[in-house]
């Protein structure tokens, strides 16, 4: 399977959605447009997913990403490593040949990964435009895996989190007058951040975000902000607010509609689910 689009359309984040509940594996390849006083040509991206998950990040094609960064810190010699990865199958993770050999400590192997793909990967989220590319026939090179891998989800969060410029996405952000409720039971296993517990606090489906806004004392543009990422990664769904009644000054007796009064209703709603059905069936 291969995808080709344009960011101006789709955004990494969506990008990251889908591939993740696609349970995706494969090489996603991002080449940001340069900017006008821009002189340099754009430099290609690299991002290897197995199963809907990040293995592996690089900003080069010749597969020595992460060897290199394992000599500027000086764990390895450039040569050294490259000796002793020879050694090492041509299926199994480097970074995992490495540290079973006592070469690299799991504690590196970490800190190696946050570099590789958190840094990298998330540096791409400040970019609006581009072109993207996933092929599922490219697999990752077994010189570039540290032998860790992190949800698609968790690095779409701190990618929005570190994303300064929001104007490629400031038409997606959610109404102001739309509430949140939550699209899952319990309490999420991400780790959110302090704004974000604030915000999930108010999933109650009655909540619009203008008024979450006014009650933690917040701008609500950043509320926006939070919420887009919170539905993004399908912790919480954005619905309408639901108008109350208007208020009286007495209470009125409840109205019993009459059979004959409910039945168009009834009806209508028949219809509609039968031509809905209808429209699905021909579209399978």
């Amino acid at each position: 399977m291969a995808i080709t689009g344009h960011l101006a359309e789709f955004s990494l984040a969506e990008i990251f959605q889908f591939l993740e509940q696609g349970h995706k594996s494969g090489l996603l390849t991002i080449t940001p447009l340069p900017e006008p006083v821009e002189a340099d040509a754009p430099r290609t991206h690299y991002v290897w997913f197995q199963q809907g998950r990040i293995v592996g990040a690089a900003n080069r094609s010749d597969q020595r990403g992460l060897m290199t960064l394992i000599s500027q810190r000086g764990w390895l010699g450039d040569r050294a490593a490259t000796r002793l990865a020879q050694s090492c199958s041509l299926s199994s993770p480097i970074g995992l040949c490495f540290k079973s050999q006592g070469l690299l400590q799991a504690d590196q192997l970490k800190l190696l990964f946050y570099v590789q793909v958190m840094q990298q990967v998330c540096a791409l989220f400040t970019h609006e435009d581009g072109w993207f590319h996933f092929d599922s026939g490219n697999q990752a090179p077994a010189m570039e895996l540290t032998g860790l891998s992190a949800p698609a989800v968790e690095v779409t969060l701190s990618g929005l989190r570190a994303l300064k410029n929001w104007s490629s996405l400031k038409d997606k952000l959610p109404d102001p007058a739309s509430c949140l409720m939550a699209a899952i039971s319990g309490k999420p296993s991400l780790k959110l951040n302090q704004i974000e517990w604030q915000v999930w606090e108010f999933t109650d489906g009655k909540t619009p975000l203008k008024a979450i806004a006014q009650h933690l004392q917040q701008p609500i543009d950043k509320i926006l902000k939070v919420a887009f990422r919170l539905v993004l990664v399908n912790l919480v769904e954005e619905v309408p607010m639901i108008a109350a009644p208007p208020a009286t000054g007495h209470q009125a007796a409840p109205q019993v509609a009459s059979p004959a009064d409910a039945e168009p209703s009834t009806n209508l709603s028949q219809s509609f689910l039968q031509n809905l059905l209808s429209f699905l069936t021909g579209q399978a």
